[in-house]
C-alpha cells in the first residue's frame, strides 16, 4: 500500500512549525517526527493527513538535558538516546532499563520519546514512565505555550488533551532524589510485541520505611496512570514481601482492565498483580 497524497512541509524553527500546524490543522495536518506510528497507518490509508509538518529539521527539538530539577526531553529525541544514561543518578539508569523493552532496535533509532507519549498507546512504556514521574507536557501553538500535567494529558486509548494545532514541544521529567529506587516490569508474548501490562514504580527508604512511593500501571487499562491505593499500601512500610504483596493486590483491585480476542480482563488483572510485585522487588535489589 501507498499513502494518499499529502503536502509536505519542512520548517526550520519552532515558530514556523506551529504556524504551519495552525494553518493546516483543519485539513488534518499532522506532525512528523519519528513516524513509527504515523507512517504505517498512512501506508494502509487508515490515516490520510492532507499536510505533514516534518519537525526533524527544527533546531532545538533534539535536546535532552537537565535544567534545574527537570530532565527536558525535546520532541525529536529518539528512543535510542536512552540506551546509555542521559544523566547521572537513578533516573538516568532507570530510563536506560525501560528503553530495552521498547519494540526493536531499528524502531528505537527513529521513534521518539515525545511521539510515543503524544500517540498515547496504553502499551507505551514512556506513557507509564511519564505517569509514574508526574511529568509535565509542554504544548506550543500560535496561541502560546501550555503546560499540561500528565494526569490530565491521557484521556483514553490514543486520545490526549493535546489540541489539533498544538505541537508537543517537550516533556519535563522531575528528577528525583539520588536515593530513589526504581523498578520496571512488563509482559508481552514475544520480545518487541506490545505490552499486555506493565508496572513502573519508585520509592525512597528513610529510617527503614518507604516514603514518596509512586506506582503506575500501563497496558492494562485505556491509559497509563498512577494507582493511589497501591501507593498507600507502601507508604510508611518497610520494603519487603508483605508490603509489596499488599501493594500488588491493591493495584490489581484498582484497575479496570481492557479485554480483546486474546486477553481477558481477569488475565490482565492477574498480570498487574504479578508485575507490580516484581517491579517493587526489582527496586529493592
Amino acid at each position: 500500500m501507498k499513502p494518499a497524497s499529502f503536502t509536505y512541509h519542512a520548517p526550520a524553527t519552532i515558530d514556523e512549525a506551529v504556524a504551519l500546524l495552525g494553518l493546516h490543522a483543519p485539513d488534518d495536518g499532522r506532525i512528523l517526527a519519528g513516524g513509527q506510528s504515523l507512517v504505517p497507518t498512512m501506508a494502509f490509508r487508515l490515516a490520510r493527513p492532507g499536510h505533514l509538518v516534518d519537525i526533524n529539521g527544527v533546531a532545538g527539538l533534539d535536546r535532552v538535558e537537565r535544567v534545574g530539577d527537570d530532565l527536558i526531553i525535546g520532541a525529536c529525541v529518539r528512543h535510542a538516546a536512552f540506551h546509555q544514561p542521559v544523566l547521572d543518578g537513578p533516573l538516568g539508569a532507570f530510563l536506560s532499563v525501560v528503553v530495552r523493552d521498547i519494540a526493536h532496535y531499528p524502531i528505537r533509532q527513529r521513534g521518539t520519546f515525545c511521539g510515543s507519549v503524544a500517540h498515547a498507546d496504553p502499551a507505551s512504556e514512556w506513557c507509564a514512565v511519564t505517569a509514574m514521574l508526574d511529568a509535565t507536557i509542554v504544548a506550543q501553538s500560535t496561541r502560546g505555550e501550555r503546560l499540561i500535567p500528565v494526569a490530565e494529558f491521557f484521556q483514553g486509548v490514543m486520545t490526549t488533551s493535546l489540541e489539533d494545532d498544538e505541537l508537543l514541544r517537550e516533556i519535563r521529567l522531575p528528577i528525583p532524589a539520588d536515593d530513589t529506587r526504581f523498578g520496571f516490569c512488563e509482559f508481552n508474548r514475544r520480545a518487541g510485541d506490545f505490552a499486555i501490562a506493565m508496572a513502573a514504580v519508585s520509592y525512597r527508604v528513610e529510617n527503614g520505611v518507604m516514603t514518596n512511593p509512586h506506582v503506575a500501571i500501563g497496558g492494562a487499562e485505556d491509559r497509563a496512570r498512577r494507582i493511589n491505593d497501591a501507593e498507600q499500601a507502601l507508604a510508611g512500610k518497610p520494603p519487603g514481601p508483605d508490603a509489596f504483596l499488599a501493594a500488588a493486590d491493591a493495584a490489581a483491585a484498582a484497575v479496570d482492565p481492557m479485554e480483546d480476542h486474546a486477553t481477558s480482563a481477569k488475565y490482565r488483572r492477574d498480570l498487574v498483580r504479578t508485575l507490580t510485585r516484581r517491579a517493587l522487588e526489582q527496586a529493592a535489589q
